[in-house]
This record gives C-alpha cells, structure tokens and sequence, in this order.
C-alpha cells in the first residue's frame, strides 16, 4: 500500500548497503574480509580537536540549538582558504555552513532548480549527485570522464538544446570515484562556459587536502570569475578525520549561498556547538598534521598498488584522494568483480558501475587500513587471480 514517490522508485538501492551485507553474509561463514569499501578514515581526528571538543561537551549549557553557524566557523573557513588555497573568501555572505558536504549537495538542487531543468553531472560520479537531482525533478545530462581524456568531461560535446535547458553543472577534483587532479586551465574554461550559457558551476572539493606527490591544492575559488558562476563544497571529514561530526560548508557565489541557506533554514536547527568550536580549532591549526596525514596515505597508496602489481594487476597509481580508481582484469564485469573479491579473496570494495555508466570496468578502492593490510588485500587478491585464470 505505502510504496513511497515515483522520484524514490526511480533511485536505485545503495551499493554500499549491498556490499555491506555481502561482507555481512561473509563474516557469518567465518571468513575474515578486509573492508576497502566506504571511504570512512581511519585515522583520528588530531589531539587538540578532540580535547576542544570534550570540553566544550562539558558544559551543560552548549546543548540547545544553534539554529546556525557561528560567525567564528565563518571566520576560520575563510582563514582556511587564506592559508591553504590563497583565496580570499568573505566570512558574512560567502560562506554556510552544512552538516557535511554530502548534506549541502543533498539540498543543493531542490533550492536551485525546477522540475524539468538539466543539471550536467560527471559519469563517473558520487552517487548524491544524480540522487539530488531525481529528489528535485530534474534531468541528468552525464558527462563522461575517460582515461583517455584525463577523465576531464569534453565540454564542447554537450549539446546545445541541453545547455539551453540546463542550470548547474557538478565538478569533482580531485575526483571520487575517479580520482583525477584539473589543472588551472581546464578550470578557466568551465568558467567561461559557465558565464556563457548561465549555468550554476558545483564544486566537491571534499578531497583538497588528500593531494600526492608534491602535487598543487587548487581550488575553484581561485580561478578569476569563479565566485561570479560558482560555489565550492569542502568538508572536515577526510581533512581532520571528522565524519562523524558531520560538519562541512560551502564557499562562494553570494546569491546561491543565501539561496541553500534559505532551504536550510527550514529543516535543521544547527549542528552541535563543541562540534562547532572543534572545527574551529581545526581549520586554524598550523597544519602539520596535515602534512604527516598526506604521507601517510601515499604510503598505504603505494604499498597496494606494489602489492597489486605483483599480483599482474596493473592499477594507475592515484595522485590524490583515499581512494584507487582501478580497471579491473579483462573478461570481468565490475560487480561480478567485487563481490567474487568479497566472496572467495574476503576483500571488499565498490563495483565501479555504481557511480554511473562509464565506470563499468572499474572497482574504487579506499586505502583506509594500514600498509600491511592493504599488502594483505593484494595477497589475498593474487591468490585469487591466480585461481580464476587456472579455472
């Protein structure tokens, strides 16, 4: 009788429940499985956020509602990008903050478009990109992100009657799943076609500071126009190992800014004033933390992709994010992949079909476990492989 909307009948289930209760169904008959699936950090949250955060939650009087951001979280977002991405962001109108990116993008489009109207996301992409837009009634335009175009969607191919009725496009750099780096160039041009057929451009910056090899942090914000035609999303999660404070913002055009904040303000009352003042203290750190973070991810990077290598799995070593963008071996197909890994390796990861079309014939892959159980994973993984070519 109580089916739900046709926009939730037109959502597909969640791959990571799915994967989840396959490791379920695993761990019941004794095997043991490394979980590379959920991109959730493992590594703590630096010291002296958890001593703010434990003595804010200390006092009695910190338990109401905050109904909004503190003019301080404001302050230190736009010291944040002062210090890390050279761009100057205005702490009164140019900032909101979100209970994570992924609640900011969740709201993003039911405040921004109408039914009807085309938003230009990336295939492959994070899967509450398109949710977003089916929740608000919208159409999906997808913009395929090939290797052999550096996985940078080929703007001049969309076509015109779409852009007509298009009004935001999403963007991800460094990438999830695909964790490919844009360059400045590449984002000077978005800017321009935004500017040209009026598009709203959305940023997921979640992974900024998650970058290797010496390689630039370059935000959106820092590309001249670029508060003209967009906003940029960033999170605490993956910088400071925050995720389950769930806390994050959004930086940029002062009119979508206020839009999202105007849609907010009537379905949450505020995140939790330790959380708050937590954040605080993270974004204005001297930022070492993030440095000895960043080396540590390179070695876990680089311990599974050696350890895959040896087993004959050739992988594109990723210059950013916690994650490994991985073309799986010939004659399989991305979810048969993962879950025979799952089943007969005790590994887990995410069939790369889940975030769209273009990424059958990929599985992502978190490096959120030490080196040596990532070495463990690509083990279990040549074992299997080996099997699998003897049958």
């Amino acid at each position: 009788m109580f089916f739900g909307s046709d926009k939730i009948q037109k959502m597909t289930s969640s791959i990571f429940q799915e994967v989840a209760n396959r490791k379920q169904e695993a761990n019941l008959k004794g095997k043991d499985v490394i979980d590379l699936s959920v991109g959730s950090p493992d590594f703590l949250p630096p010291a002296f956020v958890v001593d703010t955060l434990v003595d804010y939650a200390k006092d009695p009087s910190k338990y109401g509602y905050t109904l909004r951001g503190l003019s301080e979280f404001n302050e230190a977002v736009s010291y944040f990008y002062q210090q890390r991405y050279s761009v100057e962001i205005n702490p009164q109108d140019e900032v909101l903050q979100l209970m994570g990116s992924q609640d900011g993008l969740a709201h993003l489009a039911t405040a921004m478009i109408n039914q009807g109207d085309y938003v230009l996301v990336p295939d492959p992409g994070y899967p509450i990109y398109e949710a977003s837009v089916t929740i608000a009634g919208g159409e999906i335009y997808p913009m395929p992100l090939l290797a052999e175009n550096k996985f940078l969607p080929k703007l001049d191919e969309i076509p015109l009657d779409v852009l007509q009725k298009t009004k935001m496009m999403i963007i991800s750099y460094p990438g999830n799943p695909v964790t490919a780096l844009a360059d400045k160039s590449f984002f000077e041009e978005v800017v321009q076609f935004a500017k040209l057929h009026n598009i709203l451009v959305v940023h997921d910056f979640a992974y900024s500071e998650l970058i290797f090899d010496g390689n630039p942090r370059i935000s959106f914000m820092s590309v001249p126009g670029a508060k003209e035609v967009g906003i940029e999303f960033n999170s605490l999660s993956k910088t400071f190992n925050m995720a389950g404070c769930r806390i994050g913002y959004v930086v940029g055009n002062h009119q979508a800014i206020t839009t999202l904040a105007s849609f907010k303000s009537h379905i949450d009352y505020g995140i939790f004033y330790p959380i708050q003042k937590a954040a605080i203290t993270a974004l204005t750190s001297d930022y070492s933390f993030l440095l000895e973070q960043v080396k540590q991810y390179e070695n876990r990077r680089d311990a599974l992709i050696s350890g895959l290598e040896k087993s004959g799995w050739q992988v594109a070593k990723p210059p950013a994010t916690m994650f490994v963008w991985a073309k799986i071996p010939d004659g399989w197909k991305s979810r048969e992949f993962a879950f025979s890994l799952i089943d007969h390796a005790g590994v887990a990861v995410i069939p790369g079909d889940a975030f769209g079309k273009q990424g059958e014939g990929y599985v992502r892959i978190a490096i959120v476990q030490p080196p040596e159980r990532l070495t463990e994973a690509a083990d279990r993984i040549q074992q299997f492989l080996l099997a699998s070519s003897i049958k």
